[in-house]
């Protein structure tokens, strides 16, 4: 659909409610009044951007009552998008509609209205604890997810770090060494293919382990 095909089935929508309704006033795209409310205005785009959403965003010095227009699409891509692009039109105060080509279905999925954000305690009290139990601050900010150097990650290079220097070990003579209290269920997990079992409670650096140890050593990954 283009921009222009969408204007007519908004209109109607629009004019359902009691609106009347104007297209291209000012550098608005559509623009409805009802009675003495606040002026609602469409903004219509072929598909989301951020030029759209910069549009919309300038429109709301004129009025609360801003919305997107895009066509509606199938498939599952879509739907991602559109579900991704409504929270982000929640958190800027923005509406959110979509027209259906073979019918011209208008369809609100999101009214304008002030955004007041839900915190998590549950996920807040993650990143504090992750936080507090990070030696040093190994990784550089904006670097990509793989290969970061989490609390559980250093946790498991002390166990490396003591089986590199000691030979196979106990789980138990790890913890306690180290101060890695859950030693032997890192080194039994083995998320990172560093630790192999010989016997039972019992482990040994595999050569993934010993190269991957000197590597984030070299990254002070180790250093308190």
């Amino acid at each position: 659909m283009k921009e222009t095909e969408l204007y007519a089935p908004v209109k109607a929508f629009l004019e359902g409610q009691g609106y009347d309704v104007k297209g291209e006033v000012g550098a608005c795209d559509v623009v409805g009044l009802r009675g003495s409310d606040d002026p609602v205005i469409v903004e219509l785009k072929t598909g989301f951007s951020l030029q759209l959403f910069h549009q919309a965003v300038a429109r709301q010095a004129v009025s609360d009552d801003v919305y997107l227009a895009v066509p509606r699409q199938s498939g599952k891509r879509f739907l991602k998008a559109l579900k991704e692009n409504a929270a982000l039109c929640r958190r800027l105060g923005l509406g959110l509609i979509t027209v259906r080509a073979r019918d011209a279905l208008v369809e609100v999925h999101l009214d304008p209205a002030p955004y007041r954000p839900r915190k998590s305690k549950i996920r807040r009290g993650r990143l504090l604890r992750e936080f507090a139990k990070r030696v040093g601050d190994p990784n550089e900010g904006g670097a990509t997810r793989v290969g970061l150097v989490t609390a559980y990650r250093q946790d498991a290079l002390r166990c490396a770090g003591y089986l590199a220097e000691n030979g196979p070990s106990k789980g138990a003579m790890v913890a306690a060494a180290t101060g890695v209290p859950t030693a032997t269920r890192i080194m039994a997990a083995d998320h990172y293919g560093w630790f192999e079992r010989v016997e039972t409670g019992i482990y040994q650096l595999t050569p993934k382990g010993a190269e991957s140890l000197e590597d984030y050593r070299a990254r002070g990954a180790l250093s308190a």
